[in-house]
Formats: structure tokens, C-alpha cells, sequence
């Protein structure tokens, strides 16, 4: 059918995004003390994905993040910091119906070793209604431009919302629970080496990059597109329950 044909063709178009994540496009460095949430998610060799605290013990990415990972790093602007503390990752939880950036679902808790218990943990938005237009913003450590190389420090840039029905047209089809913005005929947001970083409006995080297109930062001609967190939260609390078994 029509549909499944454009099924198809989203998915061709997509970034494989376990192995090529995501950055930040004509950012500018995230200051000090900003964003004390934000984890590096990452493998023995390094950053692999961006992610946040959303309790003591449980850090929110994507699950196509989930490649060898071992640990975070919690708060830090430049993660290759001497002073940087590895936190053990102790067990995954990736939406079951996650398959790939395209299907959505693009969402994981990992739950890690320690409890950090100084940060204000209430950080994701509930019940807010994005506007079109609405300015927000998306941190990562990702490349900066197409060929770039990832970077040590924090970026983040401003990004707009995009109405949904623009960014489902322009896609030729759409998975379920996504934001859309930054892209689309802008010169900011996101690239690889940053995947999951959060996208943030009024100081709350909304979404968690997911995918572009075709490995082009400079820049696609469509939206950029992000998991709705908001949607999974009732099984974000399932999970915080103890009332769902790890991978």
C-alpha cells in the first residue's frame, strides 16, 4: 500500500542511528553549571549517546543508544574531564517495541549503581502544549557540522518547534509519539555524535533527539525529529515501580 510504502521509504531515509548519533549544529557552549542532569551515556571506548537523570537511580536515553554500553558520566561539560565520575550502568529497560528510529519507540531507562541524590530530579515537562514556533533548545556533544569531528564540550542551540502536520508531509510519513524541530530550512539543531540529548522548552525536557536524514547537517529539508517523552510516561513510572523486569 501507499502507506507501507512510505513506511519503507522513511526507514531508507533515516540515519542508522545505533552506530551514527547525533550533535549540535550552530550551538554555542552550554555554560557551567547549566544542564547538571545531562549524562554522557557511554562504551569503554567513549561517548556514545546523550541521556538525563530523571531519578536518583534511572537515566533516560534512546534505545537505539543500546550498544555495549557500561556507564555515565552525570553532569559534567567536558566529559573527558580527569575529575569525571564513571557511574556504573547496572540494567537496561528498552521499550519492547522498539525496531528502528523509523517505528518509534525510540526510548530506554537505564538504571545505574549509585543514587545521586543533590540534583532536582523533576525535570521532565507533563502536561505542557507545544506551540509552532515555539523556541526551544538541544544540547549534545555531537559534530558540529557534517564532517566535523564529535566535540569535548557541551554544545546546545536554539530550535522551533515545527508543526506536525508540516513535518508528517515533509517526511511522507511519521512514527507515532515525535516532536519535530530544528532543520527544515533552518541552519541549527542537531548531527551525529550526539543521539538522545534532550530537547528542552520553559526549562523542561520534552523530547529526545532521534533521528535525521541521510547524514545531513547542513541542512536536510526536513524536520529534525525527537521522542515525545511526555507519552511514555506511564511507562517511564511502570519501569520506576519496579513493576517491569530488565533486558
Amino acid at each position: 500500500t501507499m502507506q507501507d510504502l512510505g513506511r519503507l521509504l522513511l526507514f531508507l531515509a533515516l540515519i542508522c542511528a545505533g552506530s551514527h548519533v547525533h550533535g549540535i549544529i550552530n550551538g554555542k557552549r552550554a555554560p557551567e553549571g547549566s544542564m547538571q542532569s545531562m549524562v554522557s551515556v557511554q562504551t569503554k571506548n567513549g561517548h556514545v549517546c546523550g541521556g538525563f537523570l530523571i531519578r536518583e537511580d534511572f537515566v533516560v536515553t534512546g534505545a537505539h543508544c543500546d550498544v555495549n554500553l557500561t556507564h555515565v558520566i552525570l553532569g559534567e561539560h567536558n566529559w573527558k574531564n580527569s575529575n569525571a565520575k564513571k557511574i556504573k550502568i547496572i540494567s537496561r529497560y528498552k521499550n519492547i517495541n522498539y525496531k528502528h528510529p523509523g517505528s518509534g519507540y525510540d526510548i530506554m531507562l537505564l538504571k545505574v549503581s549509585i543514587h545521586i541524590l543533590f540534583l532536582k530530579l523533576d525535570n521532565i515537562q507533563r502536561n505542557m502544549n507545544l506551540e509552532d514556533h515555539q523556541e526551544c533548545s538541544v544540547a549534545g556533544w555531537g559534530k558540529t557540522e557534517s564532517s566535523g569531528v564529535p566535540v569535548d564540550d557541551l554544545m546546545v542551540a536554539s530550535v522551533s518547534i515545527i508543526n506536525q502536520t508540516v513535518c508528517l508531509n515533509s517526511w511522507g510519513g511519521l512514527p507515532a509519539n515525535v516532536i519535530c524541530a530544528g532543520g527544515y530550512n533552518t541552519n541549527k539543531g542537531f548531527c551525529q555524535g550526539d543521539s538522545a540529548g534532550p530537547l528542552v522548552c520553559n526549562g523542561k525536557a520534552v523530547g529526545l533527539v532521534s533521528f535525521n536524514k541521510n547524514y545531513n547537517c547542513k541542512y536536510p529539508d526536513v524536520p529534525n525529529v525527537y521522542t515525545d517523552i511526555r507519552r511514555y510516561l506511564p511507562w517511564i513510572k511502570d519501569i520506576l515501580r519496579g513493576g517491569m523486569c530488565p533486558m
